[in-house]
């Protein structure tokens, strides 16, 4: 059963982002016991995703598939170099680009970290069939978002 949604148009419970964050929030706190354990954050998480699938990466084209920013992504970056999971270095092609890529260390830890989605989902009273299609939805959602922020700009 739900409850009636007020009239006002500032009401919690009539927007859209409320609902998105407060997920992307509780899964980012599902994660991070589990992530704990790899020594990785759920940022860091991310970035490992992208370059266990293609390495070496643009610290650009890291940035364009998490959405993130360079100042949100090179510190981020700079801790993960620290940790010796990446490395960092200057395209010798154009000096201006800094590709990222995994250390033997990081290359290690993906078969650790192939575990984590099946741990993440046992905990979940949900199906794969449904995980499946929320996935998709949100991923349409954030294409339609993206593409209006391009608009814009």
């Amino acid at each position: 059963m739900s409850l009636p949604v007020s009239d006002d148009p500032l009401d919690l419970d009539r927007q859209v982002c409320f609902p998105l964050y407060a997920a992307s929030n509780l899964l980012a706190r599902l994660y991070r016991p589990v992530l704990a354990d790899l020594g990785l954050t759920y940022p860091q998480y991310l970035v490992m995703l992208v370059l266990w699938k293609h390495a070496p990466q643009t610290v650009g084209s890291l940035g364009e598939a998490l959405y993130l920013d360079s100042g949100t992504l090179t510190p981020l970056l700079k801790r993960m170099e620290q940790a010796g999971l990446i490395q960092r270095a200057r395209d010798p092609q154009d000096e201006r680009r800094v590709q990222i890529d995994l250390t033997p260390e990081g290359r290690v830890l993906r078969a650790s970290a192939e575990t984590v989605p099946a741990t993440l989902v046992a905990g979940l009273s949900i199906t794969e069939g449904e995980i499946v299609g929320l996935r998709d939805q949100v991923r349409a959602l954030v294409g339609i978002i993206h593409g209006s922020l391009v608009e814009r700009s």
